[in-house]
């Protein structure tokens, strides 16, 4: 019908066939059937006609396709979970101050336009910015150790960032001192074998 929307009229028809008999959606299921083996035919001739680099140059088509699609859901994720937006730098927080009033008819012309603005700034000029930036870094790192902490109370320690990301503890010297002499320890240990 011309006056429902498509979603309207998918719910319709949902519930159409939840009222339908077994013995009426038999035709259709049959139907379904022969349709997926004609697919499955046609996939399997169409692959059967290709070179190794074409199938090769497919499969690597269809792996970026599922990482985006894998990408997008885990982003949506995070935003529903509330994870914190990433710190701005200095020339994000001078682009969105002065977007509205830069020259340029297209968004490209004007972020251009503010990009040769911002490298002939003196670097007194850029501080404000630069400070503004160094402020949301601290937001940024305070909001995350809460969110990750959030996270482990929620038993989601899959989304805490990796040791590597991490902010780096400072260590104690006398670790490091010991890490130190087992380093000379191990070259000494390799000059002596390449000795012998």
């Amino acid at each position: 019908r011309a006056d429902l929307n498509t979603l309207e009229l998918v719910k319709k028809l949902a519930g159409v066939w939840r009222e339908l008999p077994a013995s009426q959606k038999q035709v259709y299921e049959e139907a379904r059937k022969t349709d997926w083996r004609k697919y499955e035919e046609q996939l399997a001739a169409y692959k059967a006609q290709l070179t190794p680099a074409q199938a090769a140059a497919l499969k690597e088509e269809r792996r970026k396709r599922l990482a985006k699609r894998r990408s997008f859901r885990i982003k949506r994720e995070l935003t529903v979970l509330g994870k914190p937006k990433r710190p701005r730098t200095g020339f994000n927080i001078f682009v969105s101050e002065n977007f509205q009033q830069s020259k340029g008819l297209s968004p490209t012309a004007k972020l251009k336009q503010l990009f040769e603005t911002w490298q002939n700034l003196s670097s007194s000029q850029k501080q404000p910015y630069l400070q503004l930036a160094q402020d949301d870094k601290v937001r940024y790192q305070n909001e995350m150790k809460s969110w990750e902490a959030k996270m482990i109370e929620l038993g989601r320690e899959d989304l805490i960032r990796s040791r590597e990301q991490r902010p780096k503890k400072k260590t104690d010297t006398a670790q490091e001192g010991s890490k130190a002499s087992l380093r000379e320890s191990l070259a000494k240990l390799k000059l002596k074998k390449s000795e012998e």
